[in-house]
C-alpha cells in the first residue's frame, strides 16, 4: 500500500516510514523538510495521490494553549479535506492515553479537538492512544525540576519505547480502520516518582527527585490513572532498563 506519513521525519514518524518500508508498504514522509505543509495545504493534494493510508504522527512546534489548539485544528482539518478530495481510506493518528481525563491540560484540550475533527470526517479511521516515550523521559524530568529538585507525583506510569510504539502505529496503519480508539504501553508499570528516580540514577544525573502529591504534569495535577491505559491495551516489549542499555545516542539515554 502506498501509506503517507505526516510528521514522517520526526521521532516515531521516521521509525515507522522505515518499518513500512521494510514489510513493503510504500511509505511517503510527508514534512515541511520534504515540502509537505499540513498548515497552509502546502503539498498535499501532491503527496497524497494514489495514497490509501495517512498516519498523522505530527506535532506542534509550540505547546501554549492557543497555538498548540490552532496548529492541531488547523492541520488536521486541512488534512482531512486532503483526504477527502484524495479518496484515502484509513486515517490513523497517534494521540495521548488519559486526554479526556486532564481537560484543563491545553495539550490534551487540543489532541481532543483533533480526535473530534477525525471521528466526524466521515473517513474510515483509527486512534491510537499511546502512554509517553522512553525518548521523553528527561523532558519530563526537566519539566517538573523546580529549584535543582525534580517534583514527581507518585502516581502510575507506563511509559513505552518509540521502537514500540511505531511497531504497533505499523501494524494498524497496515489493517481495516478500527473506527475507534486502541491503547498503547510498555510492558512495566511503575510508581512515576520510582521510575524518574531509577532514571536519574541511571542517567548519573545528581537531581534528587521528591515525590509530590501535588506536582504538576505539564500545568496539570495528576490522579492515580491518569498517565495509564485501561485494561486490554497493547503492552510493548521493551523495557526501560534494557532500552536504557541499548542505547546508542544521547536522545535515547533520556534526551529530548
Amino acid at each position: 500500500m502506498r501509506i503517507v506519513v505526516v510528521g514522517g521525519t520526526g521521532l516515531i514518524g521516521s521509525k515507522l516510514v522505515t518499518r513500512l518500508g521494510e514489510h513493503g508498504h510504500e511509505a511517503v514522509a510527508a514534512a515541511p523538510g520534504t515540502g509537505v505543509d499540513t498548515l497552509t495545504g502546502e503539498g498535499l493534494a501532491e503527496v497524497l495521490a494514489g495514497a490509501q493510508v495517512v498516519v498523522d504522527v505530527s506535532n506542534s512546534p509550540s505547546f501554549e494553549r492557543e497555538a498548540v489548539l490552532r496548529f492541531f485544528e488547523t492541520s488536521t482539518g486541512n488534512l482531512l479535506a486532503a483526504e477527502a478530495a484524495a479518496g484515502v481510506g484509513h486515517h490513523v493518528a497517534v494521540s495521548i492515553v488519559g486526554t479526556e481525563r486532564m481537560p484543563d491540560n491545553g495539550y490534551f484540550a487540543a489532541k481532543i479537538a483533533q480526535e473530534r475533527l477525525i471521528e466526524k470526517s466521515g473517513i474510515p479511521f483509527s486512534l491510537v492512544h499511546s502512554t509517553q516515550f522512553f525518548e521523553f523521559a528527561r523532558g519530563i524530568a526537566d519539566e517538573a525540576t523546580v529549584d535543582g529538585k525534580v517534583h514527581i507525583a507518585p502516581v502510575l506510569f507506563q511509559p513505552i519505547a518509540g521502537d514500540d510504539v511505531a511497531q504497533a502505529v505499523g501494524r494498524i496503519a497496515a489493517g481495516s480502520p478500527l473506527n475507534g480508539r486502541t491503547e498503547i504501553a510498555g510492558p512495566e508499570r511503575f510508581r512515576m516518582d520510582e521510575f524518574f528516580r531509577r532514571a536519574l540514577a541511571a542517567w548519573g544525573d545528581p537531581r534528587e527527585v521528591v515525590t509530590d502529591p501535588h506536582a504538576r504534569y505539564f500545568g496539570s495535577e495528576l490522579s492515580e490513572r491518569s498517565l495509564v491505559p485501561e485494561d486490554g491495551a497493547t503492552l510493548g516489549a521493551i523495557r526501560y532498563h534494557d532500552w536504557l542499555g541499548g542505547a546508542a545516542t544521547g536522545e535515547q539515554a533520556g534526551g529530548r
